[in-house]
């Protein structure tokens, strides 16, 4: 039996939180995975107007399989609430940003838009129009400021901050064009592409981050940039 106060009284205890971490991060994988593959399949198999419209135009009301794609949503936000419990204590700001990313993603895909999903200032948008566009908006700029604050954040561990911060040089410029895009063409095949491409970038970010996660050794407070 170890004695309170050796360096051996805390293995275990730290042993079953990285432990649980693991787990958590390979949960997020799965989320991640399933998630994507839901959201894409509703959009594909859908009878929206392809790379013209919106993703969220799968989700609404009347569609075959808007269904399918609000699990699908619902399942990316549960992802990010585990990324969040998979990180290593010492990260800075990214567990409020992933559980904020969250929340707006779960509101996203409960609160659905009309049909075209239309935004301000080229078309005449609900009450729902506006809830859902800013949650996506909002969900999307948590989860890219995550990655921002993963990529410079020593306790992540060095894959996990390569990760944020290859994935935070390619989706914020995007998220730029994109937000210029529906101010100054609206919706289009421009913005269309331009959402998929960060939403695509945004997946392979939570699917690469949880799976280093769940297979990575996480590093220890006394070796916090190994």
């Amino acid at each position: 039996m170890v004695e309170p106060g050796r360096p051996g009284a805390t293995t275990a205890p730290r042993a079953r939180v990285d432990v649980a971490r693991r787990v958590a991060g390979s949960a997020a994988a799965g989320c991640t995975l399933a998630g994507a593959v839901a959201v894409t399949f509703a959009v594909v198999a859908g009878p929206g107007p392809g790379f013209t419209g919106y993703v969220s135009e799968a989700g609404i009301a009347g569609s075959g399989h808007a269904a399918t794609y609000r699990i699908g949503i619902l399942a990316l936000a549960g992802a990010l609430l585990l990324i969040r419990a998979a990180l290593p204590p010492g990260v800075w700001a990214a567990p409020a940003l992933l559980a904020a990313g969250a929340v707006c993603t779960a509101v996203s895909g409960a609160v659905t838009c009309s049909d075209g999903c239309p935004l301000p200032p080229f078309e005449r948008a609900t009450t729902a129009d506006l809830v859902h566009g800013g949650a996506s908006i909002a969900g999307t700029a948590a989860v890219v400021f995550a990655m921002i604050t993963l990529a410079v954040s020593g306790p992540a561990g060095r894959t996990v901050r390569r990760l944020a911060g290859v994935s935070a040089a390619l989706a914020l410029p995007l998220c730029a064009t994109v937000g210029l895009t529906m101010l100054v063409l609206g919706r289009g095949a421009v913005a269309g592409l331009l959402e998929r491409v960060v939403l695509a970038i945004a997946v392979l970010w939570g699917l690469g981050t949880a799976t280093a996660l769940a297979l990575g050794k996480e590093p220890h407070a006394d070796h916090p940039f190994r």
